[in-house]
């Protein structure tokens, strides 16, 4: 179990490294822009996915309780 908690964590650093390195980058190599940059950054790339991650948890909540028919049907 120790193992395998330490390789997510490894990894987990690893994409936090990737995320706070991910601007410069982009200002650097493509555009020059640092606007464009920010916007691809860290906290707006986090942001964007939780939001992403939220909405297709509300879809899939909404399609099972739409197929759910034990609640609103009478027992037969």
């Amino acid at each position: 179990l120790e193992q395998v908690m330490v390789r997510i964590t490894y990894i987990g650093a690893a994409f936090l490294a990737l995320i706070a390195v991910f601007p410069t980058v982009v200002s650097t190599t493509l555009t020059g822009n640092y606007a464009v940059a920010t916007f691809f950054g860290g906290t707006g790339l986090l942001i964007i996915v939780s939001v992403a991650l939220d909405l297709v948890q509300k879809i899939d909540s909404h399609l099972v309780m739409r197929n759910y028919s034990g609640l609103l049907e009478a027992d037969e």
